[in-house]
């Protein structure tokens, strides 16, 4: 893919993914790997940010013998994911205005 991801965008995709349900790292950074260019070690480190600022929180689990860290939304991250959607929408409209060359034929 030729497009970067800039941190606030991973920011808002992980809040996404999290928003719908609770998940471990590596599913995760699967489900990202769909849309961008995203690893291990560029996803873990955001996902500590995020903790940190009390968007996410973790639990463990057990599997196959071993704990897995799962990720969970919280309030605050459920308000962060809405703010983020919106903005999305604006961002999105405009991008594809300069892009794809639409309502270039609107009175404005």
């Amino acid at each position: 893919m030729p497009f970067q991801v800039a941190s606030n965008l991973l920011d808002a995709c992980v809040l996404a993914v999290l928003s719908r349900d609770d998940t471990y790292g590596y599913k995760l950074t699967q489900e990202l790997s769909h849309a961008a260019d995203i690893s291990d070690s560029t996803l873990y480190p955001v996902l500590r940010r995020l903790y940190r600022e009390n968007l996410l929180e973790t639990y463990e689990r057990s599997h196959d013998g071993r704990n897995r860290r799962y990720y969970r939304i919280t309030e605050e991250g459920l308000r962060k994911n809405s703010y983020y959607a919106d903005a999305w929408g604006s961002f999105k409209r405009g991008l594809d205005k300069i892009i794809l060359g639409e309502g270039k034929n609107e009175q404005g």
